[in-house]
């Protein structure tokens, strides 16, 4: 019996089509279109259709750099709308030039559309004041020569508390009161690189009540040193003179010469001697431009982020009495720390002045943007108890978004924030130095990891619209006209 013959042999194209002539097949695969819609439009599509993985509440931040979706991300949002953070705050880490500051306004002008007034409590470089000027907003330029703040300034927070009855009036006032005490002992702190005892801030305390008692008007510091010389009963009494005007004189002195060196003729100039320049509004964006106070002035430069911070705290407070009062709209504020290293290094003390500012955020309804070059500004202060509270900054943040670091960093980094090895990785790759190519970027410009708890990290980059080029061109002056 003949054998059977094998069976014919099928021809089959290959992955991209026949080969050989007239085949058509392609060497290139082009990738298929893809659109976004929400489940009721696309649900009929099943299952040619996948979900983003990405969040979409909040500001249109960036695109995810590993599928190309939008990620919506700022505090707010993520606070009281999606409740993906229990704190309405971030931190921002990254080396000098990757963008730290640009992720910031971008969240400020994304903000301001959602009604949330952006706040930028000292502006150094200048970085956002082109932004807060194209949303209508109050520029209050400080410097030496430039314009003043009175820390001794309650702002609008005696109008407001004449508004108020009852005990909303009496913690507007104490508020006020503590914020000035604090104010003054920092910038004694600034000068002294060591905060005053004990004995003086109890002088200082008493003081001031004299001085609200004693003074119409609002006081500048010149107004607080003549009552420490006029030695009133009440601050004899708690500098423990027993009865010894010399005795008084004597533990005195040390706080008035401080004071005085606030007055025009220390190191710290003018700046905080005169009344306001410019009183601070409520009611819409506002940035202190300090950008005319040279880099190396440190402690001006620190004194006047602090005393920006206090003075928009106020405000922020006194707004929020008067909505709890309903005596005006509630407003929401989204306030912007920069260049926070530069307060934090400026004397030993200083993190307890920065901590009690930023610890009641929540509950004063503001979100919160902290800005810093990496860890390592926050652990290098000279205090154990001071780097513990700089890195509860970090830890009580509701998300942080570092942009690209070295590789030293991420030990530090990851004791506060859980980081995969992939994702630590991708953040180092960032921090890469730009070819010698004149024109060339840092090959990380842009490029932002947001991490929230231990939920993995969404990476993102941030390209800018020609409105906000424009808003960001910080090189001007080199622009030929």
């Amino acid at each position: 019996m003949a054998p059977t013959p094998p069976p014919a042999r099928v021809r089959r194209p290959g992955l991209r089509g026949w080969p050989g002539p007239g085949g058509g097949a392609q060497r290139l695969v082009q990738p298929h279109p893809e659109w976004r819609g929400t489940t009721v439009q696309v649900c009929g599509l099943w299952p040619y259709v996948a979900g983003s993985g990405t969040p979409m509440v909040g500001v249109p931040l960036g695109r995810s750099i590993l599928s190309g979706s939008t990620v919506c991300c700022d505090p707010i949002s993520w606070f009281t709308r999606a409740g993906l953070i229990h704190n309405p705050s971030v931190f921002v880490l990254g080396q000098p030039g990757l963008g730290k500051s640009t992720v910031l306004r971008r969240m400020c002008l994304g903000l301001s559309g959602y009604g949330v007034h952006p706040m930028i409590f000292g502006d150094l470089k200048p970085d956002y004041v082109d932004l807060i000027r194209a949303l209508g907003g109050q520029v209050i330029t400080l410097g030496r020569g430039r314009g003043y703040l009175n820390v001794l300034d309650p702002g609008e927070s005696s109008q407001v508390a004449a508004r108020l009855t009852g005990e909303a009036r009496r913690a507007l006032l104490a508020d006020t009161h503590g914020r000035r005490l604090n104010m003054v002992s920092a910038l004694v702190t600034i000068l002294r690189k060591a905060p005053p005892s004990d004995r003086e801030e109890t002088i200082l305390n008493a003081a001031l009540q004299v001085l609200d008692d004693r003074h119409q008007g609002v006081p500048v510091l010149g107004d607080l040193v003549q009552v420490i010389k006029d030695a009133p009963e009440a601050v004899r009494t708690v500098a423990l003179d027993r009865g010894d005007l010399d005795r008084y004189r004597d533990v005195t002195e040390a706080l008035e010469s401080s004071l005085t060196a606030l007055l025009g003729s220390g190191r710290l100039g003018e700046t905080f001697a005169h009344p306001t320049s410019e009183p601070m509004r409520r009611d819409r964006p506002v940035c202190f431009d300090i950008s005319g106070i040279d880099d190396s002035d440190e402690l001006l430069q620190a004194a006047a982020l602090l005393s920006c911070w206090s003075y928009g705290f106020g405000a922020v407070t006194a707004a929020q009495a008067l909505a709890d009062a309903g005596l005006e709209p509630q407003r929401h504020y989204f306030l912007v720390l920069d260049e926070l290293w530069r307060v934090l290094q400026a004397g030993r003390g200083l993190v307890d002045r920065v901590d009690a500012l930023t610890r009641l955020n929540r509950q004063r309804g503001v979100g919160m943007g902290m800005v810093t070059h990496s860890m390592k500004d926050l652990l290098a202060l000279p205090a154990e108890e001071d780097r513990l509270k700089a890195k509860g900054f970090v830890e009580r943040s509701g998300m942080v978004i570092t942009a690209g670091l070295p590789r030293e960093e991420m030990p530090r980094l990851t004791e506060v924030v859980d980081m995969t090895r992939a994702e630590q990785q991708m953040v180092t790759s960032w921090s890469t130095p730009p070819g010698w190519d004149a024109a060339a970027e840092p090959p990380g410009r842009g490029n932002f990891l947001i991490k929230v708890g231990g939920r993995p990290g969404i990476p993102i980059h941030v390209d800018l619209t020609p409105s906000e080029l424009e808003l960001n061109n910080t090189n001007r002056r080199w622009q030929h006209r």
